[in-house]
Order: C-alpha cells, then sequence, then structure tokens
C-alpha cells in the first residue's frame, strides 16, 4: 500500500520564524519560495535593513538570495500576529523571553513549534516545555518542534534534506509539515515530541566531543565509537524520560548525531575540535560568529543524567573539559580505561523494561 502524500491534503498554515540566524532564514527561504505566506523576524533593525538592502541574510547565510514573498521585520508584535504557526529559531536559552513577549497575541489558532535545539539551564525543560510555560494561552495539542539533520546552508543551496515535525496533536504536525515540504524539503511526522527533543538536543553535546576527537588527531575508529556510544547515552536518558526507544534510530536520534558529528558546517563539533587543539572554551566561543548550542546543553543533560541516574560518560567528559578544566588527553584515557561494560548496558532501575 502506497504512504499517502498527507502534506497535500492540509492547508499549509501563514508561518512567522522568529529568529533570523541561518536556520531560522533558510527555513524562510525554503517555505517563501515554495509559496507559502512567512514572515522572518529578527531582533535588530540593522539585520533588517541589511537584508531588505542586500538581498540576502550577508551576517549568517550569505549567498543564499531572499525570495521576493518573504517579509522580513524587526516588529516583535507585527510579527506574531502575521502567523498562525510561530516557529521559534533563537538561541534555544532564549526562547522564553521572545515567547513570554508575545504571549499576549496568542489566539485559539496560534500553534507554537521550536526550532531550536536545546534544554534550557536551570530549569532542565525541554523546547515544548519551555514554550507551554511562556505561552499559558497555547493548548498542548498545538506545540511541538522541528528537528532533523539539517544545515542550513545545504538547506539554503536546495541539496535534498529530510526533517520532523513532531507534536502531541497530529493534525497540528501535519499542518507544519505542510508549510515547510518542498520538493527538497521532506517533512515526516513524529508523535515522540520528547525523543524527538531529547535526541536533537543531546547530539550537540556528543558533537563536542566528535570535534575533541578531530582536534586531538583521532581516526575513523574513534569517531565510530563516539557516534554509536554516544547514541546509546541518548537512548538512556530518553528512555528515562519516557522516550519511545525506536526514535533514536531515526531522523532526530540517528541521522542527527552523525551529520553533527561529521559534517564541516557543525558548529558545535567545530568549537570541540577548536579545544581539542589546545585552545580554552572562551577563545573557541569567542571565535565563532554564531552560537554553539551544545555548550549550554551539556550544563543540562548532565544534570539530568544525574537526576535520572543514568551513566553517560562521554557526556560527563564533556562537562569536565569545558567547566571543570580537564585537559582533554586525559578525559580519553579516563573513557577507554573505564571498567567493561555489556554493549546494551541500562541501570537496574530500567532494565526491566528494557
Amino acid at each position: 500500500m502506497t504512504e499517502p502524500c498527507l502534506h497535500t491534503r492540509v492547508e499549509a498554515p501563514p508561518v512567522t520564524i522568529f529568529g533570523a540566524g541561518s536556520w531560522g532564514t533558510a527555513l524562510a527561504i525554503a517555505a517563501a519560495s515554495a509559496g507559502r505566506t512567512c514572515t522572518l523576524w529578527a531582533r535588530r533593525e540593522d539585520a533588517v535593513e541589511a537584508m531588505l538592502r542586500d538581498g540576502e541574510n550577508a551576517e549568517y547565510l550569505p549567498g543564499a538570495a531572499l525570495p521576493d514573498g518573504l517579509r522580513v521585520t524587526s516588529d516583535l508584535e507585527s510579527a506574531a500576529r502575521a502567523g498562525v504557526l510561530w516557529l521559534f529559531c533563537t538561541p534555544s536559552q532564549s526562547a522564553r523571553g521572545v515567547a513570554a513577549s508575545i504571549a499576549h497575541l496568542v489566539t485559539p489558532a496560534t500553534m507554537a513549534y521550536s526550532a531550536s535545539k536545546g534544554i534550557e539551564n536551570g530549569t532542565l525543560m525541554t523546547a515544548t516545555e519551555v514554550l507551554a510555560e511562556s505561552l499559558p494561552g497555547i493548548d498542548r495539542s498545538r506545540l511541538g518542534v522541528l528537528y532533523g539533520p539539517s544545515h542550513a546552508e545545504e538547506v539554503a543551496e536546495g541539496k535534498p534534506t529530510a526533517i520532523v515535525a513532531s507534536g502531541y496533536a497530529m493534525d497540528a504536525a501535519r499542518r507544519v509539515q505542510a508549510a515547510f515540504m518542498t520538493p527538497l524539503l521532506r517533512v515526516y511526522i513524529n508523535e515522540d515530541v520528547r525523543g524527538v527533543e531529547i535526541g536533537g538536543s543531546v547530539k550537540n553535546v556528543l558533537a563536542i566531543a566528535a570535534g575533541m576527537s578531530d582536534g586531538l588527531g583521532g581516526g575513523d575508529n574513534t569517531k565510530a565509537a563516539l557516534i554509536t556510544r554516544g547514541i546509546a547515552e541518548i537512548r538512556r536518558l530518553g528512555h528515562a524520560m519516557g522516550a519511545q526507544p525506536t526514535t533514536f534510530g531515526g531522523l532526530t536520534g540517528l541521522g542527527d548525531l552523525v551529520v553533527t558529528c561529521m559534517s564541516r558546517h557543525s558548529r558545535n563539533r567545530h568549537l570541540g575540535e577548536q579545544i581539542g587543539r589546545g585552545k580554552s572554551l572562551a577563545q573557541a566561543q569567542a571565535e565563532m560568529r554564531m552560537v554553539a548550542e551544545g555548550v549550554r546543553t551539556t550544563q543540562s543533560t548532565y544534570q539530568l543524567a544525574q537526576r535520572y541516574g543514568i551513566e553517560m560518560p562521554i557526556t560527563e567528559a564533556v562537562h569536565r573539559i569545558l567547566f571543570e578544566g580537564k585537559p582533554v588527553l586525559e578525559a580519553v584515557v579516563e573513557l577507554m580505561a573505564r571498567s567493561p561494560k555489556h554493549e546494551e548496558w541500562l541501570p537496574e532501575s530500567l532494565q526491566e523494561c528494557a
């Protein structure tokens, strides 16, 4: 039986994308180029003026032309009123503030999804939990995330890409699917919001580790071990938090982890590489124009692992390197010298339901 082409049966809602970094801009280009009604909000007025003047976002996505139908503005309330689907593409630690500023503009039709991958520091909330708390007028059924293995540069260049719209209600997820699906951007739907969020966020921590390996001169064997043992850590944490194990073998699990650990476009891998070559975290961050989400997510993931009693040795090693001054090579030696384990190891509290 042929799978139904769901996106052709659902009307695409007007979209407002909050955050004109590389990913927000790439998604706006994709949607507007496909004829969808789309507004892109940038925090700075000078950034909007530059985009309108140059016809591109030269600061974050140079060379990618902005479609004529794309509206760009720095007026937050005007942008919010223009969209039925609000897609948050700001850095994950900034999403709460932006959402709270427009909470009074929520209507019964408003949907709020996040394309920012991270876990909030302090609260340890995922993206949908942050949106639920900062946008109390939106029903849970209209919340979700848009995640997947997707570098903005390649989406803007029209290279085939697949991502996932995951929501608490499939009718809303299908509308998000309709908003962004194009001949070159394939959008799947998935109801396991928690699994998609954990996979899409924690992979950034493992990408930093992969970059550290590159900086030290580690080989393909090392990278393969990091990726596969990394997905084991993600799966253990996700399992403890109620996610479906199968999610971590999909686009927002293994797919996102592989592309983020391997690609030259990956900010988190790049930051890890610089640290592996001897730079401090502060030096590596100062040399980057965009945010590496994995730094802050390392803190939150480390704390979540402690909360749920989950063993995440690679994550713990990255945390010690970034925030406790542990030398990278010393951390590698300690990881390799750990006591023998079964490959499918789980803590005793989870073994019965594995």
